[in-house]
């Protein structure tokens, strides 16, 4: 579904990444990690075209999307929730869904849909996005990426300061996403939530892949001394 390859990115003349590849199978749920500062924000921003590959390319569907904006990306069905649970501040909660399913011209439906993933926000539907919690502005941010439907769901750090009730929640919810078919492209700092989600994984270290594979060997000791800060 996702084809990353020997992928290049950076901030002027800082070059972030170097030679990062990876593959996000159809169903599958890949999981990036690494210390803070290696490049994984940047890695999702350049395969969702906030960001210019400077070199490598972004196959999505076997699809080059490399040059392609974000905006067309959406369209292709791919969906991205930045850090920092963002949304529209000063519109409603059910604003916020209905301005992202107007912008896809998606059926009533999919808002529906999102909703039915994220319970807790039914009541809170009147309620301006800016006065909501850190975590019901990340479900929130997380219902409006669903409303467009994705084929491919892509999340930052889904579960960065949020209180531990609502990382329940959305630690469910990804599990309920992936178990339906959703692809999706995960980065998580907490190891023993990778473990219970992720199918497979992928460890950056300085911009480069120090080591990938299936989500059982999360486990090794060496894998503790990578992400250990």
């Amino acid at each position: 579904m996702l084809s990353v390859q020997e992928l290049d990115a950076g901030y002027g003349r800082a070059r972030v990444l170097f030679g990062v590849s990876l593959e996000v199978e159809p169903g599958q749920l890949m999981c990036v990690m690494g210390r803070n500062g290696v490049g994984k924000t940047t890695l999702l921003n350049t395969v969702m075209g906030v960001l210019p590959a400077t070199a490598g390319s972004v196959t999505f569907e076997g699809r080059d999307v490399t040059r392609l904006p974000p905006h067309e990306r959406v369209k292709l069905g791919m969906a991205y929730v930045p850090q920092g649970h963002e949304t529209f501040p000063q519109l409603s909660v059910l604003g916020n869904l209905q301005v992202t399913l107007e912008a896809a011209k998606g059926p009533q439906e999919a808002l529906e849909e999102a909703l039915e993933t994220f319970p807790r926000l039914k009541p809170l539907l009147k309620r301006r996005a800016g006065f909501l919690s850190g975590g019901q502005q990340q479900q929130l941010a997380i219902a409006r990426a669903l409303v467009t439907r994705p084929k491919l769901l892509i999340l930052d750090e889904p579960t960065e300061g949020i209180q531990p009730s609502i990382i329940i929640e959305i630690e469910e919810a990804i599990e309920r996403l992936h178990a339906t078919g959703l692809s999706l492209l995960l980065v998580e700092q907490y190891l023993d939530l990778a473990l219970r989600l992720a199918d497979r994984f992928l460890i950056l270290d300085a911009g480069h892949v120090v080591h990938s594979g299936a989500a059982e060997e999360l486990r090794g000791e060496g894998i503790h001394r990578l992400l250990a800060v």
